[in-house]
């Protein structure tokens, strides 16, 4: 995993008021507008999902203290400020409930960027795995609780994710670009930004566990019944 760097992400109660929220949504046009126009939709998926310029952006347009609502409320200006027919870019998903409506906002784009219907399946296919591999493959504490899917009328894609560790609060922050991924389940972020190193990690998306993916999907393929066998011969788990 290539490590851009690391933020602090506290959980603060409340939200942004109506009147910041309104002028990061305006700011965040302007600039995303300026993007579009002199480097292309592409530079702006690569630069929405690179850490610094995410965080740096946050601050620009008025959220400038860190906290987990960096992310929330940040993506939530852009999902109002850019209209896809517009700009080209759709932004879908959020937080909590709103986070499974993406599949739903996806479909819509059929239409909308004139995408075949294969094309708009991959990109839901997309942004499922992204969120199934930081939740299930990144067994780090954070469970994952706001999904951000940021596409373009081409189809490139890139997600903005949060998890967060319900026991002190604090928040992980997973950004992916489709045109870096090649494997979705080895090293596929462009950066995951907390200030905090976990003791019990698990990693499966790491180069170094290659093998251990290889030998989990054997266990499985070879039958559960095996290795429940195994586990209750070990006295490590006792099945009913």
């Amino acid at each position: 995993m290539k490590k851009q760097g690391t933020t602090d992400l506290p959980l603060h109660g409340g939200s942004a008021p109506r009147w910041l929220f309104e002028k990061m949504v305006r700011l965040s046009k302007g600039i995303t507008e300026v993007i579009i126009e002199e480097y292309g939709r592409d530079e702006f998926l690569r630069r929405i999902t690179d850490p610094h310029w995410f965080q740096a952006l946050s601050c620009t347009i008025g959220f400038d203290w860190h906290s987990s609502g960096t992310t929330t409320t940040t993506c939530g200006a852009l999902k109002v400020a850019l209209d896809p027919q517009e700009h080209g870019i759709a932004v879908m998903g959020g937080k909590g409930k709103t986070s499974r409506k993406t599949p739903k906002e996806i479909k819509e784009l059929e239409d909308i960027f004139s995408i075949k219907p294969t094309g708009i399946d991959n990109l839901v296919e997309s942004s499922k795995r992204s969120a199934k591999v930081d939740n299930s493959c990144v067994q780090d504490g954070y469970q994952i609780y706001h999904h951000c899917f940021v596409a373009s009328e081409k189809g490139r894609w890139g997600v903005i994710q949060q998890g967060m560790k319900e026991e002190d609060g604090y928040a992980r922050r997973y950004q992916w670009l489709s045109d870096d991924v090649e494997r979705f389940v080895e090293e596929p972020h462009q950066g995951v930004s907390c200030d905090r190193k976990e003791e019990d990690v698990l990693d499966m998306t790491s180069k170094k566990s290659e093998e251990t993916r290889e030998i989990s999907v054997d266990l499985i393929n070879d039958g559960p019944r095996h290795l429940r066998k195994y586990l209750d011969q070990k006295g490590i788990i006792k099945f009913q």
